[in-house]
């Protein structure tokens, strides 16, 4: 049976970002409690007694990294002046100047891991992995959203647009994880956005 977590506390909050630096470079999918407690400086019960279970820990160290693309999707969307200046197609080429930066691969490796294990989760709407894939999904479309006149962004027409970027996006950011080809997949995402029309 799952314990329910603890409220926060000091420890838990500088164990769950010692936790967080640990999967961007280990992954996340095959946790396992004792080396993790281990290279953080703790051991795997007191990790239950703060997290709660090991669902628990997944559960924070997910909703650490949706946090951390959360702010990077709302600095980009808010760079410019005005959510919607520069248009879509000019948001889509900003936000790919972020995917495609190395200093980035760590979290975007560690998105990609969770997002597939979201897909294929099992554990039903209580465990861990539920939803990610879709918040993700539904937290790109809303910045993306923020890129369109709100004429556009209401309507139909819109929703296919910025659904469009969003798969070119996600579909070069896999391209690049798999292969790290960065000259290709950058031209690939630039020549698909010239050819899109003005926002």
């Amino acid at each position: 049976m799952t314990r329910q977590a603890p409220p926060p506390s000091p420890r838990r909050a500088e164990l769950l970002e010692a936790s967080y630096r640990y999967t961007l470079e280990h992954g996340l999918a095959d946790i396992s409690l004792r080396p993790l407690a281990a290279a953080v400086g703790s051991s795997p019960r007191v990790l239950i007694l703060l997290f709660g279970s090991k669902d628990g820990l997944v559960r924070a160290l997910l909703a650490r990294a949706r946090e951390d693309e959360m702010g990077i999707l709302g600095r980009l969307g808010a760079a410019g002046d005005g959510a919607d200046a520069r248009g879509l197609t000019d948001a889509a080429g900003h936000v790919w100047d972020w995917l495609a930066d190395p200093a980035h691969r760590p979290l975007l490796r560690l998105w990609a891991e969770s997002y597939a294990r979201s897909l294929v989760a099992t554990e039903g709407a209580d465990g861990p992995w539920h939803g990610f894939a879709r918040a993700t999904v539904e937290d790109w479309l809303g910045v993306l959203a923020g890129h369109q006149p709100p004429a556009e962004r209401g309507s139909a027409g819109g929703l296919a647009r910025r659904t469009a970027v969003l798969a070119l996006l996600r579909g070069a950011l896999l391209d690049l994880l798999a292969t790290g080809d960065d000259a290709r997949v950058t031209a690939a995402v630039r020549s698909q956005l010239a050819a899109s029309p003005a926002a």
